[in-house]
Order: C-alpha cells, then sequence, then structure tokens
C-alpha cells in the first residue's frame, strides 16, 4: 500500500501545469501591459468595483456579509456554456454581445445561489450595471481559478488515502489538506466526497475508538477526523448528511472524553447543533447515543459533560454549557426538560455552577443566563400546572389509589406496605393520633422536598435530622386555639343566658304593659260608671256622658239625652243613558273608579316590560295589592333601582324560551309506615311478665325502692325508672286484692311480693306520675326555651336582614320581566315560598338555573345581597322547629302542673315518717309555676313576632305555616349556597379547559415557530451560498440567540396570577378544606431555605445579543418584532419580574426539585 500511494502530495499535476503555462503565453502581451505602470490604477477600479458591486442589496436589509460575491465565489460551482470562457483576455466587454452577457448574468446569480426573491431586483438593474457585474465576476473567477488550480486535490484522491488504512503522521497531513479542501471548495465538492469518503472518516473514528490503548498520534488523528466532519457539516448538505447517519452520532458521542479538552470542545459545539436544527427523532438520537457511551463506560450518561465543566479550559466550558442548554431546552414536553435538567444537577451541575458564575466571563455568562431563564420558566410553568391538579388530588381515596397504582408491582411496593402497616401502630387516642400523623407527615415532607435538588443518601441508616420547631409552634397554636375556643364557648353560654334572660325580661314587660292597660280601662270605667252614678242617681234611664268638650249640666235630663241623628240623604237621581252606575255609599260626592284599578296606600303601577322575545316564566305565587297591609314589606319594595339594560339583556339571552316542553311531573313514592302495635296492658301473667322484666333490670330491694319512692330521692331515683315503674305498676284495685295475701308472703312470686310491699303507698299511680313530671319538668324546660327563642332570633333577622330585603327587589324585578304579557306580570309582591322556585326555571340551553343566574349576578354587581346568608343564621335551627309542638308542649306542662296542684291539696296527711310527698312537691310546683309563666311569656312574644314577620311579608297563616316559611327560606339558602359551590366548579371546569385550550395552541405554536427558526438557521446562508451553516450556528450558540425565544411565555393572566396567592375569600361560600392545603404548603424549613431567583434579565440587555450575532436578516427581522412586542408587554414583564417567593409558589418549586 505504500508503494501505490502517489507521491505527489499537495503539488499540483504536471499536465495541468503545463496547461496554465500555456494559457499564460496566450495571454502574455495583455497580461505585461496590466502588469506594468497602470496595474496600481487597475487595481484600485477592481477594489473600487468590488465594493459598489458588493453595495447591492435587497430593500429593506442590513448587515449582509461584506464582499459577498468575491469571499463566497467559486469557479467550480458556476456552469457556463462551451463556448464562453471566463477568461477576460479573450473576451473582453466589447466582444461580448448584450445576450452572451445576459447570459453570463444568469449563470452568475444561479452561482450565487439567489432565490428568485434576490433575483427581481438585480434583474430590474441597467444593462450597463449589469455588464460590470458579470465582467467583474469573470476577472474574479479567474484569478481565483488560478490560484487555487496548482492546490486543489480532487475528492477521490482524499478517498484513496483513507482507503489506505494509515494511521501516522502522513494520515494527519492528508486529514489537514481534507480539511482545507472542505471548507474552501464548494458545496459539489463537498458532495462527491461525502458520497464515500464521510464513511471512511467515521470508519477511522470508529476504529480508533475502539482501540484498547490509544496513542498520542492516535489522540490527534481523531481530533483531526473531528476537524473534517465539522468542516464537512459547514453546509446544509453535510449537516444533512451527518443527521441522516446515526452512527456519526454514536461516534461523536463516544468520542466525548473531557481528558482530550481540545476535541472534546469540538464534538460538544457540533452535537450543540444538531441539537437546535435537529427535529425530536434527532434529539432522541442524541441522547440514546449518549446513553449508550455512558453505560459502556459505566457511568452516568451525562457526567462526562458534566465533567468537562471542571476543565480549566473556558472554552471546554462554554462549550459543554452550550451543550446542556441544547439538551435541556429543545424538548417540547415540560416533563421530559425537567427531568433533564435534574439529571444534570445530580451529576455535578449544581456543585459547579456556583463557580462557573465565579469566572467573569462574557461567553460563559450568555451560557449561564439561558440556563437560569430557562429554569425559571419552566419552574413557573410546572407551578401553574400544579395549581391546576392541585383540587383533583384533596380526595384521600383517589390519592392512595394512585399512590398504589405507582408502586404496584415495583421494588417500592413492600415498603409502602410497611408504612402502612406501622401506621397502625399508633397509638389510638383522640387527641394524640393527630400529633403522630403530623410529625409523620412533616418528616415525610422534609425528606421528599427537599432543597438540595438531588436524591437523599440512601445508604445513611442513622439518626434522621428533621425539624419540628415547625411543629413545635402549630402545637403552642394549637393550644391558644383550644383556649380561645374554651373562651369563645363560655361566651357563647353567656350570650344564650342574657338573651334568654332579655326574651323574659320583654316578656314580663309586655305582660306589665297588658296588665297597665288593663287597669287603666278599668279604671276609666270606674270613673265613668262613678260619675254617671253622681250625676244621674234620679234618673232611671242611664246614657252614656256627653262628649268631653260639652260640659256637663244638672239643668235636667234633657239636657243628658244626645240630639237625634240628622235625616238620611235624599235617593240619587235615576242614571242618565249611558252614565256609569251609581257609586256605592260611603263614596257620595267622590269619583269612583273599579276596585280593580285602585292602588292601596299608594302603591304605584309597575312598569310594563317588553322583551323582544318569549321569555320563560316564573312561576311564583302572586299577591294581590288588595291582600297587603300598610307596613307590610311589599309596599316599600323598590325593585326599580335594580333595573339594568345589561342585566336585562343578559336575563333575555339566557332565559328566552325556544320550545315549550312538557315534563312529567315525578310520580310521589308511596312508602307503607307499619305502626307499631303496641300490645295492651292487662292482668295475670303479662303484669307479672312485666313486672319480673322491671325487677331483674334494676335488682333493688323492694323495701328500699319503697323508701326512694316515699322520700322521692332524685339520687337515686333515675327517669327510666320511673318511667318502667308508671308502665309494669299493676291497677290499685289489683294492690288492695294482694293485701289478703300479706301473712302468704314468702309462698308468692316476686312480682306478686313487690305488688304487697307496693300497695302500703299511698295514693301509688299518682305519686309516680308526679315523680316523673318533676324529673323530666327541666329536661322539658331545656328544649322548649331554645326552640321559642331560635324561632324568635330567625323572626328578627329575616325581618331586619336589609341583603335579603335587596335580594327580594331583585327577584322582583326579574319575575316582572320574564313574566311579561302574562298573568303573573306586573307583580308588585310574591309569596316566599316561591323562592325554592329559582331553580325549576332552566336557561335556553338548559345548561344553567335562574338561581345559578341569579347567584352570578349578586356576585359579579350586587355582592353585598350576599350577606343575607350570614344573616339569616338562626333559620337552620327555626325550620326544625315545630310551633304546634310547642304549645302541645306547653298545655301539657300547664296541665301537668294544674293535676300536680290538685293532687297536693286533697293529699291525705302522711302517715309515715319516710313520706316527704308533700313537701317536695310544693316547693316544686312554686318554681314550676315560675318558669312556666316565663316560657309562657316567651311564647307569647314568638307568636307576635312571627305574626308580625306573616303580616310583613302578607303570607296568609292559613295557607302556609311558620314552620312551612322557615322551611322554604332555610331551603332557598342551602340552594344558594350549593348553586354558588357549581357556579364555581363551572367556572373552575371553564377555565381548565380554556388553559388546556390555550396551552395546546400555544405549543403548536411554539412548535411551528421552532420550526421555521430551526429552517431559518439553515437557510441563513442562502444569500451568498450553501456553506458556513455550522459557522453561523455555533456563533448563534455562543451568542445565545439559537436558545432565545425557543419557547415563548405568555405573561400569567390575572385570575391565574391571583391563583398562586393564598385562597381568597369567595363572596358567598368560605373557603372550605384550605386548612389541609395550607399544612401541606406551609414548610418551615422547606420554604424559608429555597431561594429561587424569580427575576428577569432586562430586554434591552437581552437584545443586545442579537445585536452582536450575526446572523441572517430574515432572524433579525424577528428578533427587532420580539423587541417592539417586549416593549408593549414591558410592564406585563416588569410585573413578574417583581413576584416574590409567596409560601404556595416555593413549595410547588421545591416539589420540582424533588424530581
Amino acid at each position: 500500500m505504500e508503494s501505490r500511494r502517489p507521491s505527489r502530495d499537495l503539488s499540483p499535476a504536471p499536465g495541468r501545469e503545463n496547461k496554465l503555462s500555456r494559457k499564460r503565453a496566450h495571454a502574455g502581451g495583455q497580461s505585461a501591459s496590466a502588469s506594468s505602470g497602470g496595474g496600481d490604477e487597475a487595481e484600485k477600479k477592481v477594489s473600487k468595483f468590488l465594493d459598489r458591486f458588493a453595495s447591492i442589496r435587497m430593500p429593506g436589509n442590513r448587515k449582509e456579509r461584506p464582499h459577498l460575491l468575491v469571499k463566497n465565489f467559486h469557479p467550480s460551482s458556476a456552469v457556463v456554456p462551451p463556448s464562453i470562457s471566463l477568461d477576460v483576455d479573450f473576451y473582453p466587454s466589447k466582444q461580448l454581445s448584450e445576450e452572451e452577457i445576459l447570459a453570463l448574468f444568469e449563470k452568475m446569480m444561479e452561482d450565487m445561489n439567489l432565490n428568485e426573491d434576490r433575483k427581481a431586483p438585480l434583474r430590474g438593474k441597467d444593462f450597463i450595471i449589469k455588464k460590470e457585474m458579470v465582467m467583474q465576476y469573470i476577472s474574479s473567477a479567474s484569478k481565483a481559478g488560478s490560484l487555487k488550480s496548482s492546490r486543489q486535490i480532487s475528492p477521490q484522491e482524499f478517498i484513496h488515502e483513507l482507503k489506505s488504512g494509515a494511521a501516522d503522521e502522513r494520515l494527519i497531513t492528508y486529514l489537514q489538506s481534507l480539511r482545507v479542501s472542505l471548507t474552501s471548495n464548494t458545496v459539489s465538492w463537498v458532495e462527491s466526497f461525502g458520497h464515500e469518503g464521510l464513511g471512511l472518516l467515521l470508519d477511522i473514528l470508529e476504529r480508533l475508538l475502539n482501540g484498547k490503548h490509544q496513542e498520542k498520534i492516535e489522540k490527534k488523528i481523531q481530533h483531526k477526523v473531528v476537524q473534517c466532519l465539522k468542516a464537512f457539516m459547514n453546509n446544509k448538505y453535510g449537516l444533512e448528511r451527518i443527521m441522516g447517519e446515526v452512527r456519526s452520532l454514536s461516534l461523536l458521542a463516544k468520542a466525548i472524553d473531557p481528558r482530550q479538552p481540545n476535541m472534546m470542545t469540538d464534538i460538544v459545539k457540533l452535537l450543540s447543533a444538531i441539537c437546535i436544527v435537529g427535529d425530536e427523532n434527532i434529539l432522541e438520537n442524541i441522547l440514546e447515543a449518549i446513553t449508550t457511551s455512558a453505560e459502556e463506560r459505566n457511568l452516568e450518561r451525562f457526567f462526562p459533560i458534566v465533567e468537562g465543566l471542571y476543565d480549566n479550559s473556558v472554552q471546554l466550558q462554554v462549550s459543554c454549557m452550550q451543550l446542556i442548554n441544547a439538551l435541556v431546552t429543545s424538548p417540547d414536553d415540560l416533563d421530559f426538560r425537567l427531568h433533564i435538567r435534574n439529571e444534570f444537577m445530580r451529576c455535578g451541575l449544581k456543585e459547579i455552577l456556583p463557580q462557573l458564575k465565579c469566572l467573569k466571563n462574557d461567553a460563559l455568562d450568555i451560557q449561564l443566563r439561558v440556563f437560569d431563564e430557562h429554569k425559571e420558566g419552566d419552574m413557573i410553568e410546572f407551578s401553574h400546572r400544579l395549581e391546576d391538579i392541585r383540587s383533583e388530588v384533596d380526595d384521600a381515596n383517589d390519592v392512595f389509589n394512585m399512590v398504589w397504582n405507582i408502586v404496584k408491582d415495583t421494588g417500592a411496593e413492600g415498603y409502602f406496605l410497611s408504612i402502612l402497616q406501622h401506621l397502625l401502630l399508633i397509638r389510638n387516642d383522640y387527641f394524640v393520633r393527630p400529633q403522630y400523623f403530623k410529625i409523620i407527615e412533616e418528616c415525610v415532607s422534609q425528606i421528599v422536598l427537599h432543597r438540595s435538588g438531588t436524591d437523599p443518601d440512601f445508604t445513611y441508616r442513622k439518626r434522621l435530622d428533621v425539624d419540628f420547631c415547625h411543629l413545635l409552634d402549630v402545637c403552642i397554636s394549637k393550644a391558644r386555639t383550644e383556649e380561645y375556643e374554651r373562651t369563645a364557648l363560655e361566651l357563647a353560654r353567656k350570650f344564650e343566658e342574657e338573651f334568654t334572660l332579655r326574651q323574659e325580661a320583654q316578656a314580663q314587660l309586655q305582660s306589665k304593659e297588658e296588665k297597665i292597660n288593663k287597669l287603666e280601662a278599668e279604671l276609666q270605667a270606674f270613673k265613668y260608671q262613678y260619675g254617671s252614678a253622681i250625676v244621674g242617681s234620679d234618673v232611671k234611664l242611664q246614657v252614656p256622658p256627653a262628649p268631653s268638650s260639652v260640659p256637663p249640666s244638672d239643668t235636667g235630663c234633657a239636657s243628658l239625652i244626645p240630639p237625634p241623628p240628622p235625616p238620611p240623604p235624599p235617593p240619587p237621581p235615576p242614571p242618565l243613558v249611558g252614565a256609569p252606575p251609581a257609586p256605592p255609599p260611603g263614596f257620595v260626592g267622590g269619583h269612583w273608579s273599579p276596585p280593580s284599578h285602585t292602588l292601596p296606600f299608594g302603591l304605584k303601577p309597575k312598569k310594563e316590560f317588553k322583551p323582544e322575545v318569549t321569555m320563560k316564566r316564573f312561576n311564583w305565587l302572586k299577591i294581590r295589592p288588595h291582600e297587603m297591609s300598610e307596613h307590610c314589606f311589599w309596599i316599600i319594595a323598590n325593585e326599580n333601582k335594580y333595573e339594568d339594560i345589561d342585566l336585562l339583556y343578559q336575563l333575555q339571552h339566557i332565559f328566552s324560551c325556544q320550545k315549550k316542553t312538557k315534563k312529567d311531573e315525578d310520580l310521589e313514592e308511596k312508602i307503607c309506615i307499619k305502626k307499631r302495635i303496641k300490645e295492651l296492658k292487662v292482668l295475670d301473667p303479662k303484669v307479672a311478665q312485666n313486672l319480673s322484666i322491671f325487677l331483674g333490670s334494676f335488682r333493688i330491694p323492694y323495701e328500699e325502692m319503697k323508701r326512694m319512692i316515699l322520700e322521692i330521692d332524685e339520687t337515686q331515683l333515675a327517669e327510666t325508672m320511673i318511667q318502667s315503674l308508671v308502665k309494669c305498676m299493676p291497677e290499685q284495685e289489683h294492690l288492695n286484692a294482694l293485701t289478703k295475701f300479706k301473712n302468704e308472703y314468702s309462698f308468692l312470686s316476686e312480682p306478686e311480693q313487690f305488688g304487697i310491699v307496693m300497695s302500703s303507698v299511698r295514693s301509688l299511680h299518682p305519686r309516680l306520675s308526679a315523680i316523673l313530671f318533676k324529673l323530666q319538668f327541666e329536661e322539658q324546660v331545656n328544649n322548649i326555651r331554645p326552640d321559642m327563642m331560635a324561632v324568635s332570633t330567625a323572626c328578627e333577622e329575616i325581618r331586619k336582614s336589609k341583603s335579603f330585603s335587596k335580594l327580594l327587589e331583585l327577584v322582583l324585578l326579574i319575575g316582572n320581566y320574564m313574566n311579561a304579557g302574562s298573568r303573573n306580570a306586573k307583580t308588585y309582591g310574591f309569596n316566599l315560598s316561591s323562592l325554592c322556585k329559582l331553580k325549576d326555571t332552566k336557561s335556553a340551553d338548559q345548561k344553567t338555573t335562574l338561581l345559578h343566574f341569579l347567584v352570578e349576578v349578586c356576585e359579579k354587581r350586587f355582592p353585598d345581597l350576599l350577606n343575607f346568608i350570614e344573616e339569616l343564621q338562626h333559620i337552620d335551627r327555626a325550620s326544625k322547629v315545630s310551633t304546634e309542638n310547642l304549645e302541645k308542649n306547653l298545655k301539657q306542662i300547664e296541665k301537668q302542673l294544674q293535676q300536680l296542684e290538685k293532687h297536693l291539696a286533697t293529699f291525705p296527711p302522711p302517715e309515715d315518717l319516710h313520706d316527704k310527698f308533700v313537701t317536695k312537691m310544693s316547693s316544686f310546683v312554686v318554681s314550676a309555676k315560675e318558669q312556666y309563666k316565663k316560657m309562657s311569656r316567651i311564647h307569647e312574644n314568638m307568636e307576635k313576632l312571627c305574626q308580625s314577620l306573616m303580616e310583613y311579608y302578607v303570607i296568609d297563616p292559613k295557607k302556609v305555616s311558620v314552620e312551612e316559611l322557615f322551611i322554604d327560606l332555610n331551603n332557598f339558602k342551602t340552594m344558594f349556597m350549593q348553586a354558588a359551590k357549581e357556579n364555581m366548579r363551572r367556572k373552575e371546569a371553564e377555565e381548565k379547559q380554556r388553559r388546556v385550550k390555550l396551552a395546546k395552541e400555544k405549543a403548536e405554536q411554539e412548535k411551528l415557530e421552532r420550526q421555521q427558526k430551526k429552517k431559518r438557521l439553515l437557510e441563513k446562508k442562502r444569500e451568498g451560498d450553501e456553506t458556513g451553516v455550522m459557522d453561523s450556528l455555533l456563533e448563534a450558540l455562543q451568542s445565545g440567540a439559537a436558545f432565545r425565544d425557543r419557547r415563548k411565555r405568555t405573561p400569567r393572566p390575572k385570575d391565574s396570577e391571583q391563583s398562586l396567592s393564598p385562597p381568597s375569600q369567595r363572596p358567598v361560600l368560605k373557603a372550605c378544606n384550605h386548612e389541609n392545603q395550607k399544612t401541606q404548603l406551609e414548610r418551615s424549613r422547606s420554604h424559608h431555605s429555597i431561594n429561587f431567583n424569580l427575576t428577569r434579565a432586562p430586554v434591552a440587555k437581552e437584545l443586545s445579543y442579537d445585536a452582536e450575532s450575526e446572523i441572517s436578516k430574515t432572524v433579525e427581522k424577528e428578533v427587532c418584532s420580539v423587541e417592539c412586542n417586549t416593549e408593549k408587554g414591558a410592564e406585563s414583564v416588569s410585573s413578574l419580574s417583581k413576584i416574590e417567593c409567596v409560601p404556595e409558589v416555593e413549595a410547588l418549586l421545591a416539589r420540582l426539585r424533588a424530581l
């Protein structure tokens, strides 16, 4: 092989040398004249013409590469007809015809690889300018050809040398020459070499990489091969060939070696460029190549790249950061970007980043800034995602199933089961168990949400340092909260007592006032009677006294007789033909109108609404004006103040009647209630059996039970015992009959023995009933009094609630508008039970109801109306109270007190010293009657409040009871709150769908922009030729322009920004179940130890990198548009830069670090 290798190396071939000499001899005369005194002048003209030619640009473009024609022209790429030579000596300007000049002009533009948009303005130039451009083109081609022809080697010669298999200095020389040829020759030359030469270069690189022992020369050859590949990729053809060869990416990844910093610098630059212009498949191929190479070395796949950052070479550090940024920013999937970034952090990037920032290198600072900006953007996007799905992991069953599906059939399943088993061993104490779980939760959070960004040391089995300061603070806060709760309960109890006393005082005051009025009436009657007796003592016929304005006279009885009444008025004349009938009595001389048009108490006619479309009807119960009283609510109601054009239009749009559909009424299910058949209390075996069961339950000696009953020992007597004894005790006649068998006591059964003992107690049955009443009295009072207070308070709340009154006015306006043109139009009031029918009125699209619409209107337009939920606090308790049962219970207490008084009055003197019935029951009757009087007064006050409320809202007590009114209002309140929750869930679902849609559109737009940018990066060299692609990509990587705007992040909407802040109180619904979320997010160590820099670099400084980078005009134009958009959104950017690390954001970002 050595003997066959040609010995000419880089010297030109002899034939080519002779050809060049003959061409020089043929043009000797002109060459001599040109080289004489006029040489300098010709040189100046050429330079001037080049400047002039290079200044021809497309309109609106700037910063094109200078001297594009001379620098990038290669004569071998030009295709000229055989009849036309490129030698300026043979074809001077005078010998070329116009057609030849135009043909050469077209060939010149083809050789420059100009598209039609670039060709059009050049074709419009003057013919003289075209001629000058063509002559300069021919001259430049001739000079370039004469300089290069002596040193040019064909691609086949390089391929032949690469096939020789040499691995010495001669191969290095050929590779150096090949790199120069690949850089200087045209794309066609590169294509000619690439068909076979690329595979040979990769074979050489693969052979050297697979060698066990690499000498110094072999490492040098590897570097030369990489440089040749870089030169081969410096055009569109070569770049596409490399990206299409999976083996090339695998070998480049395998050649990454921090021990060869120069070669590694070139390799990571090439991989970075391929990442930013390749599609997702290219990124997968690069990652697979890096992974395979690392597995062969038994290393983590990103370890060699991170190890390059520890090298002292700044160029290598910059190149490694370029590759890291390219790998991290290329994926479209957020999870994949987070995964790659965190894998780099685990490989040691986190430790080296602070040291790199201290180097103060401009190129390195650009890459570090790109890394930080993209990391910050991904964290914000990830926090938004967590905010969206946080509500989906609030259910314990869903979370458990999720965790179980994650660990099932994996190595973590056993540990998860062990954790659950340990949780079962927690002491079963109501107060201690939450503390255990709180400590466990804090430990787990500090282990999982660690701030290092790396996984913990799993081999560390010693004591685990956990920060319990936060738990201590929570325990202290909990103790204080419990103390405050006890204080609040005590204050609430005192308030109930004071309120009860207030109600009793009001009842007593009202009773006293009634008594005073009664006494005053009696006194006035006595005065009249006393005065009449003195004045008319001699008169048998007593007449009522004269008015006070006329003083009484004692002249005779005639003065005391009032004058006769005036005669009745004459009858009205007969009506005329066509005249209205005469007015009824009492309207003499007045203008009478039909009663239907008379509005009492100053009511004004209601406005008649005329909607443009037929509205759905609100089926309320109409209250007619003549049913109202002067002081009722509907007289003062003014719904016109809520009238708004937008509100009525929205109401018309939502509740328009599209189709009349008849709804089938639901059939009520008949529930058969089985009545419990009570067994009759009969004598003989049944009574004996009941007594046996009673005696067996309590097991008290008979004489002891007798003593307890006689003494009324409340410490031992239980209510259940007396109740059972009253039910089981035989009748008195049977007890009297048992007294005949006292001598046979020991031969009787236990029930009969018990009957004989109890027969000696006088008036046993009345006594037992009285004792039972005494034991139950306090419980009955405690049950009745709160119910009466709840009803009274609820009546006052409904009557005094301003927000509820305004809400009724708003409903009145909506109902009158919707019922326009129907029999329920122009309504002055409606029954409050109609509020529950708001939910029955569906919208036109059947997706919402009138109640949901009312809630939404209140939240947006009239938020003060929502306060009625807080103002009607006792309505829930009042809705569970039956006024009929209250009245029955009070009458029952009164009846029992009367029976007890009657029984005490006729009770015989006691014969037994232990009998204290009369003594104790007498004192009880006195206190019980006093309490009953108080309750009676409270009940009377309650009835008056209920009656006043019913009159105020014009409710007929015969049709609707107070209990039903409270039930309707409580149901309306519950439905209102439920509708608010449903509106909130619907808005959240709509917002979630909107975010998903926007995210999808944004992802598609970003993907399209990235594809367009990659296309621009590849086609940017087409202004001159297809070469220099790799140089431009590396320049874009170094300036940071390749990473900029890869994913444009629009500012977070206001409502979304608020979602990152702590949950605000809803206007209707209180924040429910947010305490658990706060507990999860408030981590003292996890939050206060993490410090994320959420500030953005200034926009102007960022755009300066674009000014420094010399990229294509299209990219520069895009940057300018970005700058304009950035200036318009400067306010949002500046506001974003001022975001503080609130606890929720810190916790979410901490979860991100845990991946």
